[in-house]
């Protein structure tokens, strides 16, 4: 049985850099250090308000890397030239508002969807891996794999604020079992992303299928108080 992936994403490392406009804390100095401490991979979120994450940093980050980088990205015609430029191995298009503070949830994957279509075939051929940021439900993995995904990250939003508000969870955590295996049928690689803390992945680890584990703001806010190097250890002995 393989082990579960550990992608760390390293967003907020530069929401930190840009709450003062300056040029320190280091995104790069970040996803160097994640990749010596473990992680399998690296994520970032390029968004179009470069909230966090700029091109300067995309550039840098993909150039000294030696794990892969996870690219999120909107699914725009900006975003498309971006990353066929870059060429980041992994891609994970993901839905974006401007006005929102994190993703709030999975793709609509009928909005556009000759374009979504396009975009993945293009991204693919450029030799990214290309994975749909989607809601746990059997109507978005089954669409995923008719656009031609490779894989897919489930949100796994809602699950993990009702482990936080010690709220009942097995009717969620049933419903993602479900959309995994049906994944995993359909020949799709299926992670899971959002709000996961070490509680949550714990429980999360155990359901047979998942691949990958992308977790950002828990884990750099945990960073602040034991360090990055600490935090990721905690997390890959907490999923393998």
């Amino acid at each position: 049985m393989k082990k579960i992936r550990l992608g760390v994403n390293i967003d907020h490392v530069a929401t930190v850099r840009n709450a003062r406009g300056e040029n320190y804390p280091s995104p790069l100095r970040a996803a160097l250090l994640a990749e010596k401490s473990g992680a399998d991979s690296i994520t970032i979120h390029l968004r179009e308000d470069r909230r966090h994450i700029n091109e300067l940093d995309l550039k840098l980050i993909k150039s000294k890397l030696k794990i892969p980088l996870n690219l999120e990205i909107a699914a725009t015609n900006e975003m498309l030239r971006i990353a066929l430029k870059r060429k980041p191995p992994f891609i994970c298009i993901v839905p974006e508002k401007r006005q929102e503070v994190t993703t709030e949830g999975g793709l609509n994957l009928k909005f556009k969807r000759n374009f979504l279509k396009k975009l993945i075939m293009k991204l693919k051929k450029n030799k990214s891996r290309v994975s749909l940021f989607i809601e746990p439900n059997k109507a978005d993995i089954q669409e995923a794999k008719i656009l031609n995904a490779d894989c897919v990250e489930i949100h796994t939003g809602k699950f993990c604020n009702l482990i936080n508000k010690n709220k009942k969870f097995h009717k969620e955590i049933k419903k993602i079992k479900e959309i995994v295996k049906i994944g995993n049928d359909l020949g799709l690689e299926v992670h899971a992303g959002h709000g996961l803390t070490y509680k949550s992945a714990k429980i999360l680890s155990k359901v047979p299928g998942i691949k990958e584990f992308n977790i950002g703001h828990f884990l750099i806010g945990e960073s602040i108080f034991e360090g990055l190097k600490t935090t990721i250890k905690k997390f890959r002995k907490i999923i393998r």
